[in-house]
């Protein structure tokens, strides 16, 4: 029961998320792009007041799993290596906390690519 209460949340918040991108692209003149880093700047500036991380804790990967998340991943990586190195940490931060997420991606576009033959949308 509880990993249903889980789900249900993770697909709340997910799908609650993904809502409020279909609405910008559908009564904005914002494009794709513009949407998708402002869910990275949102979740930088939500994590870095504090509200991302009990939305996280709370909803699991439907709040870690959106480019929200990843910009929560941003501003918490920053914020430790500042209290860790100063200054410096404000530039290491970011790229520390999400290397592991980013090099995963590189890989599995990489073995997709492999896998399948791409080709033109035409």
């Amino acid at each position: 029961m509880e990993l249903l209460i889980s789900c249900l949340k993770s697909f709340a918040v997910g799908g609650l998320l993904c809502v409020i991108g279909q609405l910008l692209i559908d009564r904005t003149r914002l494009t794709p792009a513009r949407i998708l880093t402002a869910y990275v700047v949102a979740g930088v500036v939500l994590g870095a007041v504090g509200i991302y991380q009990p939305l996280a804790d709370w909803a699991g990967a439907g709040a870690c799993v959106p480019l929200t998340g990843f910009g929560n991943t941003l501003a918490r990586g920053v914020r430790e290596a500042v209290a860790e190195k100063g200054v410096l940490g404000a530039f290491t931060g970011g790229f520390s906390a999400s290397a592991a997420g980013i090099a995963a991606a590189v890989l599995f576009g990489f073995l997709a690519a492999l896998l399948f033959k791409p080709r033109d949308k035409s």
